[in-house]
């Protein structure tokens, strides 16, 4: 066939119109970065410079300016980001997406994010009240005074910006530290198991927590006060169980701070990577960097929020993880049946408070465009029913929900100490006012000190721990005190001259107070500890290379077991050469961690689905913090009852018999997606990462405004993170948001590259443009000095009182 020569003329032009619509729109979507603009509220004048990432820099002549410039320059950023997280903390995302939303919001409304910043509002000191207020100012004169380059994205969605107060910045904290607060996940499930398999059976799979900084056999929750199953049925409770799915921010990470004789520089190098959904782009984190007379900070915030969480000043360095503190407690109450409006503590009946919300839903046929719904909220003296009406035994019951940062509410926030800290004293005295989140701070200052602390207020409960829902019988609070500031977990300058978290058990069987149920399995702290007791000093290079380890520890010991069960049968030999090759590092090159992770996912399924049934198995096994450490002890001991197959009831399986139906079961799907090769099941190919726009996730037009995908270097049990739904293996979901490693000898950069970029608006040249040095591991840098500042300087915009 004779090929027209028209045809390369036509794809020439067809080339030449995407560029130009392309270029049309990133202009469509562009902000002023340079000349001058009029701020009104500040006191002097404000300069922004960026760098050639688009990276602002703030030099103002008092912290006031410094804080009202980030809340505007962050606007100009990320106005529609911090508009869908504001949208989504106060039950309003319907008004954006329609009926879509409605059981959403409904949720949110339930939860009372909002609600509660309101009132957290009216208890805020002065100087906390000011130093936030600056920061809405801001984000308020870009939306007032910025409407003729709002992002492009607003118009697109057929929403508008609004103005901005102090509650909706409190509903993103909580909404934050709604997003770290898990242990409402193990509740539901170990509730469930309960009711299915009875209290015995179900502890034999109840989380199994290891400090490998402890005794190396780790805790069990031996003081469990789990009852016997009293006959509700959570599994049949969808408005329960979509309280298990509502975490789009769900946190990870790892943190580390050498101190000064493993550094080569003399001063403690602190590296952070925190763990979150970062394939919505820009991707959750905001950099930028502040100058005043009074400090300079460097790091990154969350839109919405004015404090830099991670990052360096002059004298410190700070970074965080997820400590998982448990802070929720689930409690199954009875209705009175005499009055559904009422329930019981014992003999004593009680009425529900009960809270009206209304929400304005999308609806192109309604009045207005929206149309109006009201909802109820039910709460006992704990809080807010979260479950339908659950029959019983003899009554009817109801799940409630209660949240300690709602009873911990003070007048400081101590996020704004944070940034001007000179010490880790100065973090400490900071994180003892620091109530709403459980996180882990490592940090490290210029006077060699380096120290580990958990934020938060956690309750001492009378029964224990908190692993499964509280039955109340009367009206005794089983929430008893309050576990001391001093008594957080913490430790400072330890001996062997360097501190971290990987989302571990980090408080060990000493600890005098119950502290969660809910946390990561050791495999990652455990590499982390190879990493640093090697004999040679620690370089900015090494942690870079630390947080890019792929080695999977939790493979290198269930692997070789699995492998041996493999080489039995001819028709999987084949695999069980792969596996015993392996140097259990999960590279995109290499076929093994497919097979494993594969073959791993089935054998999983296959141990639990017999008695649990193949949804609740999913549910359990979906929570990969609840199953994996326990899992992997069976596999170890080799002779666990729950190998056995109880529906066959003439035949015993055993643990290689399960790893022999896995593998079969895994070939078949592997080969229908990457062909009859195993060799050729590379883990690039299946392990990937892609990232998308806000509003284009699927369909047309979704990589023009994303990137990707991406083969994926790492595991869910490696330091290089990446997680995928055990429903929906084995794509990316969960990666490292941010790298940072920050070398307090250093003065001029830190080492830092995001998944994403600066700008969250469309086409932005500053949208994606970290992409490939993230996923290569190439190395990027947060200026530091004003040296290195205004070398790197790209543009200059003077913000004038």
């Amino acid at each position: 066939m004779r090929v027209s020569k028209k045809w390369p003329i036509l794809g020439l032009v067809f080339v030449i119109i995407i560029a130009a619509v392309l270029f049309g729109l990133s202009r469509l979507n562009r902000y002023q970065q340079e000349g001058a603009l009029t701020l009104p509220g500040l006191k002097e004048a404000v300069t922004v410079l960026r760098d050639e990432k688009g990276m602002a820099y703030i030099y103002a002549k008092n912290p006031d300016d410094a804080i009202m410039a980030m809340g505007f320059i962050t606007a100009q950023d990320r106005l529609f980001q911090m508009e869908l997280t504001r949208l989504f903390a106060t039950g309003r995302i319907s008004e954006m997406i329609g009926e879509k939303g409605e059981p959403l919001d409904t949720r949110m409304r339930t939860i009372r994010l909002h609600r509660l910043g309101k009132r957290h509002a009216g208890i805020l000191d002065a100087q906390t009240k000011l130093f936030t207020q600056k920061y809405i100012d801001g984000i308020n004169a870009y939306i007032k005074n910025g409407s003729n380059e709002h992002p492009l994205e607003f118009r697109l969605a057929g929403i508008k910006p609004g103005l901005w107060d102090l509650p909706d910045v409190l509903a993103i904290m909580y909404l934050m530290s709604w997003n770290s607060a898990a242990n409402i996940e193990t509740e539901i499930i170990a509730q469930m198991l309960i009711e299915k398999v009875g209290l015995a059976k179900a502890k034999e799979t109840f989380p199994l927590n290891i400090n490998p900084d402890d005794l190396p056999e780790g805790t069990t929750l031996s003081k469990t006060h789990a009852h016997e199953s009293s006959g509700i049925n959570l599994s049949s409770d969808q408005s329960l169980l979509a309280y298990l799915q509502d975490r789009p921010l769900h946190i990870g990470s790892n943190n580390w701070t050498t101190g000064p004789k493993l550094s080569p520089g003399g001063k403690p190098i602190l590296a952070n990577d925190p763990h979150l959904d970062s394939r919505i782009l820009p991707g959750p984190w905001y950099p930028c960097g502040i100058i005043t007379p009074e400090f300079r900070m460097v790091g990154v915030s969350i839109p919405g929020i004015p404090v830099i969480v991670v990052g360096r000043n002059e004298h410190i360095a700070i970074g965080v993880t997820n400590a998982y503190g448990d802070s929720q407690d689930l409690y199954i109450e009875t209705l009175d049946p005499k009055d559904p409006n009422r329930y019981l503590e014992g003999d004593k009946s009680l009425p529900f408070e009960v809270l009206s919300e209304k929400l304005f839903i999308k609806d192109k046929d309604a009045p207005g465009g929206k149309k109006e719904k009201e909802i109820k909220i039910r709460l006992t003296r704990r809080g807010p029913v979260i479950s339908g009406v659950l029959p019983g035994l003899k009554t009817e019951k109801v799940v409630t929900l209660r949240w300690a940062p709602f009873e911990t509410m003070g007048p400081h926030l101590g996020t704004e100490q944070l940034m001007s800290a000179r010490s880790i004293e100065d973090v400490r005295k900071a994180l003892s006012k620091f109530d709403i989140m459980m996180l882990n701070f490592v940090f490290a200052d210029k006077g060699g000190n380096i120290g580990w602390m958990a934020s938060g207020k956690l309750p001492i409960r009378s029964q224990g721990d908190g692993t499964v829902p509280y039955v109340v019988k009367d009206s005794k609070d089983n929430w008893i005190g309050w576990i001391p500031f001093e008594k957080m977990p913490q430790i400072y300058n330890p001996k062997r001259g360097w501190v971290g978290t990987c989302n571990h058990d980090t408080v060990g069987k000493s600890y005098p107070y119950y502290y969660s149920s809910h946390l990561s399995p050791s495999y990652r702290y455990r590499r982390l500890i190879q990493l640093m007791e090697t004999p040679e000093k620690k370089s900015v290079d090494h942690h870079w290379q630390f947080q890019r380890d792929a080695m999977n520890l939790m493979a290198k010991e269930i692997a070789p077991i699995m492998a041996k069960a493999l080489k039995k049968h001819e028709d999987t030999k084949e695999l069980a050469e792969i596996l015993s090759r392996w140097n259990y590092v999960d590279h995109p090159d290499q076929p093994a961690p497919t097979i494993f992770q594969a073959v791993y996912r089935e054998f999983a399924l296959l141990t639990f689905q017999d008695e649990l049934g193949k949804d609740l198995a999913l549910t359990m096994l979906k929570n990969w913090y609840f199953w994996q450490e326990r899992l992997k002890q069976m596999v170890l001991e080799g002779t666990s009852p729950w190998f056995d197959n109880v529906l066959t009831k003439d035949l015993k399986e055993t643990r290689d018999a399960l790893f022999h139906q896995a593998a079969l079961a895994a070939a078949d799907k592997l080969r229908a997606s990457l062909g009859k090769d195993p060799k050729e099941w590379k883990w690039g190919k299946v392990h990937t990462i892609e990232f998308v726009s806000p509003i284009r996730r699927e369909g047309l037009g979704k990589g023009l405004l994303g990137d990707g995908p991406h083969a994926f270097l790492g595991s869910g049990e490696t330091l290089c993170r990446g997680i995928y739904e055990f429903k929906d293996p084995f794509k990316v979901t969960n990666s490292a948001s941010l790298r940072m490693v920050a070398d307090l000898s250093d003065d001029d950069k830190v080492l830092a590259v995001l998944p994403g970029g600066v700008s969250g608006r469309f086409f932005h040249s500053h949208a994606k443009d970290q992409i490939q040095a993230f996923i290569n591991g190439d190395k990027m840098y947060w200026w530091f000095s004003d040296k290195t500042i205004k070398e790197h300087k790209k543009t200059s915009l003077l913000l004038k009182p």
